[in-house]
C-alpha cells in the first residue's frame, strides 16, 4: 500500500518550529518573529513526491453525501487520503458556515439567501446531494470543521466567498490555532498580496495559469515557499510545470469538469498520464476514482 506523504503532517505538527522574521514598515525598523505553518515545509515541491488528491467542494456527486458537508469529508476520509477544498460563506449574525452558494435552493431544502437567516434560523434546513436526495446532515460551522481537521490531520484548501472578508476567516482560524491544517485560496494578484500581508504565516494557493501569472507571482515580495500553483482547468505545455516546480512550487491542475470526464471516457489513465506532465496536486470531483488511477490508498 502506497503511503500518502502528508500524513507525515502529525510528525510536522509536532516538530516543525520554522520561524521567519518580519520587518515592519514604522519609523524604526522593528523585527519580530512569526511561527509559520508546518504546510510551507510540507508542501514544497519534491521530486518523486506522492501525488495529492484536492477534493473539490468537500465532497461532490457522492449519493447521500453532500458538497461542504461535515459528514462527507469523514466519510472521504475514512476512504482515500485527501486534501479538502471547502467554501467559506457568512450568515446574517456573521457567523461563518461552509455553502457554496449565495443562495440555499440548490444544496439545502431552505429557500433564499443565505444571509437571510442565522445560523439558528438555518439548523431548521437539511442538506441535499447533488441528486436532491434530502440527508439528516445541516450546514456545518466553519469552527467546526477546523476541529475536525486538527483532530484528524487533515488539510483544508479555504475558498474564501466574495461576501467574506479574508481577515475574518484568517481571524476564526487563529483563533482555532489552525494555521497547520489551512491555506488559503486566492484568484489574483491583489487577493494573494492581501492575504500574505495579513498572515505571512500561511501557505496560499495562487493563481499561475501561465508564464504572465507565473512572473507576477515571483516579482511580487510574497516568498515563493508561501505558494501553491492552480494552474487552471485546462492543461498547459509540459515545461510550464517544470517551470513551476523548479521555483521550489507544488502544481495544482483544476480536472474538475472537462477534464474529470475526460478522463471517465478513457478509463481513468489520463490521470496518471497528467501527473507525468508534472501535476502534483489533482483538484477534482472524482476522488475516489482519481486515487485508484494513481495509485493513492490508506
Amino acid at each position: 500500500m502506497k503511503h500518502f506523504y502528508y500524513l507525515l503532517l502529525v510528525v510536522l505538527f509536532v516538530s516543525c518550529k520554522n520561524e521567519v522574521s518580519k520587518t515592519s514598515t514604522s519609523t524604526e525598523t522593528e523585527t519580530q518573529t512569526i511561527k509559520k505553518s508546518a504546510l510551507i515545509e510540507a508542501f514544497k515541491y519534491k521530486p518523486n513526491a506522492d501525488p495529492i488528491i484536492s477534493v473539490h467542494r468537500g465532497g461532490k456527486s457522492i449519493k447521500n453525501y453532500p458538497e461542504n458537508c461535515l459528514e462527507t469529508l469523514q466519510y472521504v476520509n475514512d476512504s482515500i487520503p485527501a486534501i479538502y477544498e471547502i467554501d467559506i460563506a457568512k450568515t446574517k449574525d456573521n457567523t461563518l458556515v461552509l455553502l457554496h452558494d449565495n443562495s440555499l435552493g440548490r444544496t439545502t431544502t431552505g429557500t433564499g439567501k443565505l444571509t437571510d437567516y442565522s445560523y439558528q434560523e438555518l439548523k431548521a434546513f437539511n442538506l441535499e446531494d447533488d441528486f436532491g436526495n434530502e440527508t439528516t446532515f445541516k450546514i456545518p460551522l466553519f469552527t467546526d470543521i477546523l476541529k475536525w481537521a486538527k483532530s484528524n490531520n487533515v488539510v483544508l484548501t479555504v475558498d474564501i466567498k466574495r461576501s467574506v472578508a479574508v481577515e475574518t476567516v484568517i481571524d476564526a482560524i487563529r483563533a482555532e490555532k489552525a494555521e497547520d491544517v489551512c491555506l488559503i485560496i486566492t484568484y489574483n494578484m491583489e487577493q494573494a498580496q492581501k492575504a500574505y500581508n495579513y498572515a505571512p504565516e500561511l501557505l496560499l494557493s495562487v493563481s499561475g495559469r501561465n508564464e504572465k501569472e507565473l512572473n507576477w507571482l515571483l516579482d511580487s515580495n510574497i516568498p515563493t515557499e508561501n505558494m501553491f500553483a492552480f494552474t487552471g482547468t485546462r492543461l498547459s505545455p509540459d515545461n510550464f510545470y517544470k517551470t513551476v516546480q523548479s521555483h521550489g512550487i507544488k502544481t495544482i491542475l483544476g480536472t474538475l469538469g472537462n477534464l474529470d470526464k475526460q478522463a471517465e471516457s478513457k478509463g481513468d489513465t489520463p490521470y496518471k498520464v497528467w501527473q507525468e506532465k508534472g501535476i502534483d496536486v489533482f483538484a477534482t470531483d472524482r476522488p475516489f476514482a482519481a486515487a485508484k488511477a494513481l495509485g493513492i490508498s490508506k
